[in-house]
């Protein structure tokens, strides 16, 4: 029996967080196998990188060596988690997968999208999401959300970074795999 690949995608303080927890209270009630998970992280070599990727003191990375430390996580996290609990029947939960890479490292910080579909492909091992769930949300209000909290490196990016990214989202359903249902509630 194979899982079910489901994906959150959205700006940060859009939901993501808080809709995955519902869901899998959901899962959880229903004794439906699960397994919830973040990127970049969710095992121990890929939460390493994601604390250099979202470390306020790389401000000096370039945008290339953050597209491919980002397709390492994947690629740990991919088969390392993902994989074995999907081939387990699992439904797996992931707050960000590939789109993110689109959005942030193709329409953010402009660097080729062919070379991102390469990499996130070679990353994943060719595994596309069931359903991916876009949160939309104003970026303003989005940045009222997170406030609050100790800003990581993509999060002291400027407005006008997160508005190019949020924006891309848009054009994900017209532009990525046709095996991925968009939902944008």
């Amino acid at each position: 029996m194979a899982g079910y690949f489901i994906t959150f995608e959205g700006i940060e303080g859009s939901g993501k967080s808080t809709q995955i927890k519902l869901l899998v209270a959901h899962l959880i009630k229903q004794q439906i196998p699960h397994l919830s998970t973040r990127e970049p992280g969710g095992t121990p070599i890929a939460e390493a990188i994601r604390k250099i990727l979202l470390d306020p003191l790389c401000s000096e990375m370039l945008p290339e060596a953050e597209l491919l430390l980002y397709s390492a996580s994947r690629a740990q996290h991919t088969g390392e988690l993902i994989l074995p609990a999907l081939a387990a029947g699992k439904v797996v939960i992931s707050d960000r997968y590939y789109d993110s890479s689109t959005a942030y490292q193709g329409a953010a910080r402009d660097l080729d999208y062919d070379v991102i579909d390469l990499l996130n492909s070679f990353a994943t091992f060719h595994t596309v999401p069931d359903l991916t769930v876009l949160l939309d949300l104003p970026v303003e209000e989005g940045f009222k959300r997170i406030d609050h909290r100790d800003l990581d490196r993509l999060e002291q990016e400027d407005i006008s970074f997160t508005k190019r990214f949020d924006s891309s989202f848009y054009l994900l359903p017209k532009n990525t795999h046709p095996d991925t249902l968009y939902w944008m509630p």
